[in-house]
């Protein structure tokens, strides 16, 4: 068997060439996977639209928003697992990067089992906490039940995927995510209406999505790139302090969006199901139509990472630059197409009036907030790849809640549903800028000092007669 050569280079990939290149490479890649995920999440609403009942809309936008927590703390464990390993690349010690690879995929499946646990056993408190009721409420939890279990799964998949972007396998990468999405594609149809399951046949239809992107990751992973290997509990015990100092306040940082938006949905839940539904919708609408952004935050990682650990800090703040002058003319051409398009929108969700004119709402004005979302996830990568995850998560819970608590409540006071959400795009605006100033002053001060205050997480192998990050075909180093 051909062993595998592609994950050998002893320098990073992205230590040379244009960085707006990679930064448009990374991202366009990552985008293509993730907004696959997206819009068969917009085709699932659609098909449960078709069955003609808001409750089963609405049923849907309580379990995502509660989905998006576990998502979020998967997310952050990725984020944690890429910054290590990319740093590690990028300062030429792939011995280091193997063992942090395989000590953050032991991690990762154990705190998302430990969340999964606690959530299954807790889901309908969390439902009726985020105003759930009656017949919405029961097909929530019935389908959270479902869905739950499929946690720790995506939780392994998402570490693996960040594993791939810091070896700088962009492709693969995104495979993982464009097969899943075309997994779940096939099979939404076949068991909402050709199987009659109805709501219960897209969370089947997630078990199978996130069967398929686990495989992949893994084969892409071990097969392809060697980067993981055998370990032992002393490893994995000396591996936990540095891999904790990045993934909790990177995990406390992604749970900071979620934590916004179950506030939001709280709000809007008060105005019933119809302004829930169009909440939804929303939600459905903005991982389309923004995908790029979320996807820019975890594809400039590696970069900000292999240049960081090679202490180029001119490309470090080239490839922060260049990422902040993407989002600006992404956004604008994201906004400008869903203004055109926001009747169409609506109409295509089978929306009722009021959900309708909250879409509409954000199609035309609201949108054009995500500038400022997209500064706060450039921000936020950059700090969680210079090892100051911490001010990362000042940033991100400062507009969860400063951002997000009074400008809802006053909106939704004055003026009602609509006025909630345009409070919860407003808050952006503040944080938004505050994290681009913030970010861009710290990467141009960048020295030595920051650079070994980094260097700290580096991992010590445990002296021992035989390296445990070995396989059957010898060495990994």
């Amino acid at each position: 068997m051909k062993k595998p050569t592609a994950s050998a280079h002893e320098k990073g990939k992205f230590l040379t060439g244009s960085t707006m290149n990679h930064v448009i490479v990374m991202t366009a890649t990552a985008s293509l996977g993730l907004i696959a995920i997206f819009l068969v999440d917009v085709a699932n609403l659609f098909y449960i639209s078709q069955l003609g009942e808001q409750a089963l809309a609405a049923a849907i936008g309580y379990a995502s928003t509660i989905m998006f927590f576990s998502l979020s703390l998967s997310i952050g464990l990725s984020i944690a697992s890429s910054a290590l390993v990319s740093k590690a690349i990028g300062a030429g010690n792939m011995e280091d990067a193997r063992m942090k690879a395989t000590t953050s995929i032991i991690f990762a499946f154990t705190a998302v089992s430990m969340f999964s646990i606690f959530l299954f056993f807790k889901i309908e408190y969390f439902l009726k906490l985020l105003g759930a009721t009656g017949k919405t409420f029961e097909i929530a939890v019935e389908f959270m039940h479902v869905v739950i279990p499929t946690m720790p799964i995506i939780g392994i998949a998402l570490t693996l995927s960040g594993i791939l972007r810091a070896v700088g396998d962009a492709k693969r990468s995104m495979y993982l995510t464009l097969f899943g999405g075309i997994a779940t594609a096939i099979f939404d149809p076949i068991l909402i209406f050709g199987l009659d399951m109805g709501v219960m046949g897209a969370a089947w239809a997630i078990w199978i999505s996130r069967i398929v992107i686990l495989a992949l990751g893994f084969h892409a992973t071990v097969k392809v790139h060697n980067m993981l290997g055998h370990t032992n509990f002393k490893c994995v015990k000396v591996a936990f302090k540095p891999y904790a100092i990045i993934a909790l306040p990177t995990i406390a940082t992604q749970l900071a969006t979620p934590f916004g938006n179950a506030y939001v949905m709280q709000a809007v839940a008060e105005f019933g199901d119809s302004a829930v539904a169009g909440w939804t919708i929303i939600g459905r609408i903005i991982p389309v139509a923004f995908g790029v952004l979320f996807a820019l935050s975890g594809a400039i990682g590696p970069i900000i990472g292999q240049n960081f650990g090679a202490k180029i800090y001119d490309r470090v703040y080239s490839a922060v630059k260049d990422s902040f002058i993407f989002v600006t003319l992404y956004t604008f051409i994201a906004w400008g197409l869903l203004a055109l398009l926001n009747s169409h929108i609506s109409d295509f969700f089978n929306a009722s009036e009021q959900a309708a004119q909250i879409v509409q709402l954000f199609c035309i004005w609201l949108a054009a907030s995500f500038l400022f979302n997209g500064l706060i996830f450039i921000a936020s990568a950059a700090f969680n790849n210079l090892g100051k995850a911490i001010y990362s998560t000042i940033i991100n819970w400062g507009r969860a809640t400063l951002g997000v608590i009074p400008f809802v409540y006053v909106g939704k006071t004055w003026y009602g549903v609509e006025g909630a959400i345009t409070g919860w795009a407003l808050g952006a605006v503040m944080f938004g800028l505050i994290s681009a100033i913030w970010c861009i002053y710290y990467v141009k001060n960048l020295s030595d000092d920051d650079a070994s205050d980094a260097n700290g997480l580096k991992i010590e192998l445990p002296p021992t007669a035989n390296s445990p990050f070995t396989t059957s075909k010898g060495s990994m180093t």
